[in-house]
C-alpha cells in the first residue's frame, strides 16, 4: 500500500489520548489493520492537542458521556477540517455496515472541529458523544485522590460490546466513588446537587411509569380499532371501535345485540352489489376478516424484520477487531468455519421478556432497548393482537417500558455511565410494564422479582413498587376501556368458595401443570425442528402469513375461537349473575337440566381450548411481537369454565349429595368460571389475579392450585417457556436461581489455561499486542482480556500483575496505532524496579504518565478477583452470582498463576453440567 492513503489515516484526527472518545468502529479497525504500515508519524496539531483528554486531564464540561455537545462557533472551511471521509483510505476489506451513510471517523472530543463537521455531515444535529466510559472519574481535584486511587487500582474501563458481560465489581465501586465526591462538597450548592442526585432515581421511575402507561394506552385503543377493522366500520365516526360505536348499559362485553350504527364489509358488499344484506357470517365477512388479518400480521411482521434486525444497529461502542471481518493485513479473507457469525435477531420479535431476563443478568444487547425499537414494538404489537393471532400484548408490554426506561435513564451520568445502576431502572420499569398489562402493581413488583430482575434490593423494590403504582394511576385516568378498569377482563366475585370445590381446583391445577410443561416442550421443539429446521427459517414473512391464515380458518369452527384474547378471557371470567340479560355470549348455563344444552356450550368452548392451545405452539415465536401469557390464559381459563360447568351439573342432578350440602339449596353457589387454570403461575401471577377479581375471596384456592400446578410442570420439564427461548436463541443468561450437583469436579477442570497472556519482563509493543488481541477471536474469548504476569521466585512460575479487557487494549492500541514498534509499559504497585516503576510514584507524577501514551496501566485491573484451584465449584459459582464477577483468576496455593474463567467459559461449564446430569 502507498504511503498516500497512509498518511490520510494519520491526519484524519486519530483519537488523542487513553480516555478520548471513542471513533467509528470501521475507523478503529482501519488504524489496527495498518499497525506496522504507517511511515514515520507526524506530530499532532496544536488545535488537535488542545482537546486532548488523558488520564490525568479533567474532561471538559459537556463532554460526559450521555450528553448533548456544545456547539462552537464554525471555523472557515478548510481543506483539512471539512472533507472528512476523502482523507480516509477506502479498504475493499471492510465492509460497509450502513447503507446510504458514509462511515466518518469520529473525533476524540466532542468540542473538536472534526465532531462538529462529522455531526453536521450525518445530518445529526444532537448526536450524544460517547466518552471513555470511565472518563467522569479522572482526578478532577486534589481532594478526591485519595478515592482515585481505589478507582485506578480496579482499573478504568470503556465502553462494552455486544453481548459480553458487565463488570458489576466495577461499577459498584464506581459508584460509590461518585457518591463519595458528591458528599464532599460543604457549599449551599453542593448539598443541592447531592439532594437532587438522591432523588433523581425517583424522578426516573416517576416519569418511566407515566410514559409507560400512555405507550400502552395507545396500543389499546389501535389495537381496539384494528382488530374491529376486520369486521366492519363506525358510521358515526370510523376511528371508534366497535364498544365505542355502539356503547351498552348492561355490563361491558356482552354485544350480543345488533349495533345500528356498526356496518359489517358484508353489508358494504352487499349495498355494492345489490344482493341484500349479507350478515355477519357470510362468505364475504370471513373473507374480508382473512385479508385484513393477513395484512395486519404480515405489516407488523415485515417492520419487525426490516427494521429491527440485530445487524441494523451500529454503535461505536462495539469492538473493531472482535470480529470475523477483521484482518492484520487488510486483505478480504473468508471467515473462519470455528467462528461462525453470530446469527441475525429481530430485537421487536416475540415477547421480549428472555432478553430482558438476560440483559438485567449483566449482559450488554445493544440497541435492545432503543427508540427505534420501542417504535417498532409498540406499532407492531397493536397490528399483530389486532390480526386475531394467538398471542397476547401483556409480555411485549414489559419489553416496551423496558425501552423507555432505558431511555429515559440515559439522560443523566449517574446511570448512564454506569450499566449496574441502569439495571436498577430498568427493574423498575419491568414492573410499571405488568402493571399497565394487568392493572396490577403490587403484581408487576413481584414480577419485577421474581421472573425477570437479577439483582433487587430493597431500594430498588421501593421503586418498582412506586414506578408500577404511577403507571397503573395514569392508565387509570387515560380509562383505554371507557370501562373505568384498567384491563378488560378485569371482575369481581361476591361468592364465597366452599370446602369441595378445593378438589376440583387441585385438578385444575393438575391439568394447568400437564398442559404448561407439554406446551413449553412443543414450542420448543416446532421453534427448532420446524421453524428452525425447514424453508420457514428463510422466509419468516411467508411463516406468518401460513399461520395467519390456519388461525382464520380454525376459529371458524367456534365462535369462542374468534374472539379476541382479552374478550375472551373476559367472559370466560364473568359470573353469571341471576336475571342478568348478559349471557357472555351463552357461555353461561342457565337451565343446568338440559344436558343437550350444556354439552352444546361444553363443546363450544372445548373447540375453543384446543385450537386456542394448538394455534399458540405454532404462533409464539414467529417474527412478530407476541405475548404468551392471555393465550396460555384463555386455554386455563376455557378448562375452568369446563369443570365448572360439569359441576354445576353435577350439582343440580344431585343436590342431596353429601358435596353439595354446603350449598343448603343455592343452586348459584358454584362459579362458573375458575381462575386457576394458568399454566406455570408463580407467585407473581397469583396476585396479578387477586388484583384483577379485585378480591381475595378466592386467594387460598388459587394459591393451592398455583403450587400443584408448578409442582406438575415442574416434574414433566424443568424449565419454563421463558428459559427455554433462552436456551434457544444461545442467550448467555446466568440463572442465580437454579441449583447444581458438582459431584467430585473441580475448578481445575473448568480453568482456562491456553489464554494468552502479556508478561512484563518482555518486549510488548504495539504491533504484538495487537497480534494478541486478534488471537483472542481464534480462541473464542470474546468477553475476556489478557492477564498480565511477572515472573515469580521460581522460574517455571508466574504472578499476577493485573488484568486488561479486550476492549481496553483495543482502544489504548487504537490510539497509539502509528508506532508499531513502541513498548507499552504497565505499572503496578507489586512490580519489581527492573520491570516498571511502583504505583506511587505513578500517582505521584501524574505528568509521566500524562504524557506517555504507551502506559496503558491506567486501563489495567491490579487487582482481579482470584480464586485458589482447590477452593469448591459452589464457591466460584458465587463468584459469578452473587458478586457479579466478570472474570476470576486461578492461582495455585502458592499464589501462582494458573489461568482464567471468564463468565462465559462458566456458562458453557454449566450448560455441559446440566446436560451430563
Amino acid at each position: 500500500m502507498s504511503n498516500s492513503p497512509l498518511l490520510a489515516i494519520i491526519q484524519s484526527d486519530p483519537p488523542s489520548g487513553l480516555l478520548s472518545d471513542p471513533s467509528d468502529t470501521d475507523y478503529r479497525r482501519q488504524r489496527l489493520q495498518q499497525i506496522g504500515s504507517y511511515p514515520n508519524p507526524t506530530p499532532i496539531a496544536q488545535n488537535q492537542a488542545d482537546d486532548e483528554t488523558t488520564a490525568f486531564c479533567a474532561v471538559p464540561s459537556g463532554t460526559g458521556y450521555g450528553t448533548l455537545p456544545i456547539v462552537r462557533p464554525r471555523r472557515a472551511r478548510t481543506q483539512t477540517s471539512l472533507w472528512i471521509a476523502p482523507r480516509r483510505p477506502t479498504l475493499t476489506s471492510l465492509p460497509i455496515t450502513r447503507s446510504g451513510t458514509i462511515s466518518v471517523p469520529d473525533s476524540p472530543s466532542a468540542f473538536s472541529t472534526t465532531f462538529t463537521q462529522s455531526t453536521h455531515y450525518r445530518r445529526i444535529p444532537h448526536q450524544r458523544p460517547i466518552s471513555a466510559y470511565d472518563a467522569q472519574l479522572v482526578n478532577a481535584n486534589a481532594d478526591a485522590a485519595e478515592t482515585d486511587i481505589d478507582v485506578r487500582t480496579n482499573g478504568f474501563r470503556v465502553w462494552y460490546s455486544s453481548f459480553t458481560s458487565i463488570d458489576w465489581l466495577h461499577d459498584s465501586i464506581k459508584d460509590s466513588v461518585r457518591f463519595a465526591r458528591l458528599r464532599r462538597g460543604k457549599s449551599i450548592r453542593s448539598r443541592v446537587r447531592l439532594v437532587f442526585d438522591k432523588s433523581l432515581g425517583w424522578i426516573i421511575v416517576t416519569v418511566v411509569g407515566f410514559l409507560t402507561a400512555v405507550v400502552a394506552f395507545l396500543v389499546v385503543r389501535a389495537e381496539q380499532w384494528l382488530f374491529d377493522v376486520k369486521q366492519g366500520y363506525c358510521k358515526t365516526a370510523l376511528w371508534h371501535a366497535r364498544h365505542f360505536c355502539c356503547p351498552l348499559p348492561d355490563e361491558y362485553g356482552s354485544l350480543d345485540g345488533h349495533c345500528p350504527a356498526w356496518r359489517t364489509w358484508s353489508d358494504v358488499f352487499a349495498s355494492w352489489t345489490g344482493s341484500g344484506s349479507g350478515g355477519e357470517d357470510s362468505v364475504v365477512q370471513y373473507l374480508a376478516l382473512t385479508v385484513i388479518a393477513i395484512v395486519l400480521a404480515s405489516t407488523s411482521s415485515l417492520l419487525t424484520i426490516n427494521l429491527t434486525a440485530s445487524t441494523s444497529f451500529v454503535t461505536r461502542k462495539e469492538s473493531g477487531v472482535l470480529s470475523p471481518d477483521f484482518n492484520k493485513s487488510g486483505e478480504q479473507n473468508a471467515p473462519s468455519s470455528s467462528q461462525p457469525k453470530r446469527g441475525v435477531i429481530y430485537y421487536a420479535a416475540g415477547s421480549g421478556i428472555p432478553e430482558i431476563k438476560t440483559i438485567l443478568s449483566g449482559f450488554v444487547i445493544h440497541g435492545y432497548l432503543g427508540g427505534r425499537v420501542l417504535f417498532i414494538k409498540a406499532l407492531g404489537l397493536a397490528l399483530s393482537v389486532s390480526s386475531g393471532l394467538s398471542l397476547g400484548k401483556e409480555g411485549p408490554f414489559v419489553h416496551i417500558a423496558s425501552c423507555i426506561g432505558n431511555i429515559v435513564s440515559r439522560y443523566h451520568t449517574k446511570y448512564e455511565n454506569n450499566e449496574a445502576k441502569r439495571r436498577e431502572i430498568l427493574s423498575a420499569a419491568c414492573a410499571a410494564g405488568v402493571a399497565v398489562a394487568f392493572g396490577a402493581p403490587i403484581g408487576g413488583t413481584l414480577f419485577s422479582l421474581e421472573e425477570v430482575s437479577y439483582f433487587f434490593p430493597p431500594k430498588v423494590m421501593w421503586r418498582s413498587f412506586f414506578c408500577a403504582m404511577i403507571a397503573a394511576v395514569t392508565l387509570r385516568f387515560l380509562n383505554p376501556f371507557g370501562t373505568g378498569k384498567v384491563v378488560l377482563f378485569q371482575v369481581t366475585y361476591d361468592k364465597d368458595w366452599h370446602a369441595y370445590e378445593l378438589i376440583f381446583f387441585i385438578l385444575l391445577g393438575v391439568l394447568g401443570g400437564v398442559y404448561g410443561a407439554y406446551f413449553s416442550k412443543l414450542n420448543y421443539r416446532w421453534s427448532r425442528d420446524v421453524r428452525g429446521g425447514t424453508w420457514l427459517k428463510a422466509h419468516p414473512v411467508a411463516e406468518v402469513i401460513l399461520v395467519t391464515l390456519v388461525t382464520t380458518v380454525l376459529c371458524l369452527s367456534s365462535p369462542y375461537a374468534r374472539m379476541g384474547g382479552t374478550d375472551l378471557v373476559y367472559n370466560l371470567f364473568s359470573e353469571c349473575r341471576t336475571g342478568s340479560k348478559n349471557t357472555h355470549f351463552n357461555l353461561c348455563v342457565l337451565d343446568p337440566s338440559n344436558f343437550d344444552h350444556v354439552w352444546s356450550v361444553v363443546r363450544a368452548i372445548l373447540v375453543a381450548m384446543i385450537v386456542k392451545g394448538f394455534l399458540t405452539i405454532i404462533t409464539f415465536g414467529i417474527k412478530l411481537p407476541a405475548g404468551i401469557f392471555i393465550p396460555t390464559l384463555g386455554v386455563g381459563a376455557c378448562a375452568g369454565r369446563i369443570v365448572g360447568i360439569a359441576v354445576q351439573w353435577l350439582q343440580y342432578h344431585y343436590p342431596n349429595s353429601i358435596v353439595f350440602d354446603v350449598c343448603e339449596g343455592d343452586m348459584d353457589c358454584v362459579p362458573a368460571a375458575a381462575l386457576s387454570g394458568v399454566t406455570r403461575t408463580t407467585v407473581s401471577l397469583s396476585v396479578i389475579m387477586f388484583e384483577l377479581t379485585d378480591t381475595l375471596t378466592y386467594a387460598v384456592p388459587v394459591m393451592l392450585s398455583v403450587l400443584v400446578a408448578k409442582t406438575v410442570a415442574d416434574a414433566l420439564e424443568p424449565k419454563g417457556i421463558y428459559d427455554l427461548v433462552i436456551e434457544l436463541s444461545q442467550l448467555p443468561y446466568l440463572d442465580a436461581k437454579h441449583e447444581y450437583l458438582w459431584s467430585n469436579l473441580s475448578i481445575k477442570e473448568v480453568t482456562d489455561r491456553d489464554v494468552d497472556v502479556i508478561r512484563v519482563d518482555q518486549h510488548n509493543t504495539v504491533e504484538s499486542l495487537r497480534d494478541q488481541l486478534q488471537s483472542l477471536l481464534n480462541a473464542e474469548h470474546d468477553d475476556g482480556g489478557f492477564p498480565i504476569l511477572r515472573p515469580g521466585r521460581d522460574e517455571d512460575c508466574l504472578r499476577m500483575v493485573g488484568y486488561i479487557g479486550a476492549s481496553e487494549l483495543e482502544h489504548a492500541l487504537a490510539v497509539v496505532a502509528e508506532r508499531a514498534t513502541q513498548e507499552v509499559r504497565f505499572h503496578t504497585t507489586y512490580a519489581d524496579e527492573e520491570l516498571a516503576t511502583s504505583y506511587s510514584t505513578w500517582v505521584e507524577e501524574p505528568g509521566q504518565s500524562e504524557d506517555d501514551p504507551f502506559d496503558f496501566s491506567v486501563y489495567m485491573d491490579q487487582a482481579p478477583l482470584m480464586i485458589q484451584s482447590n477452593s469448591p465449584l459452589e464457591l466460584l459459582h458465587q463468584f459469578f452470582v452473587k458478586l457479579g464477577a466478570r472474570y476470576v483468576i486461578v492461582t495455585d496455593t502458592d499464589g501462582d498463576y494458573e489461568g482464567v474463567i471468564d463468565k462465559k467459559t462458566w456458562l458453557a461449564f454449566l450448560s455441559e453440567l446440566e446436560e451430563k446430569s
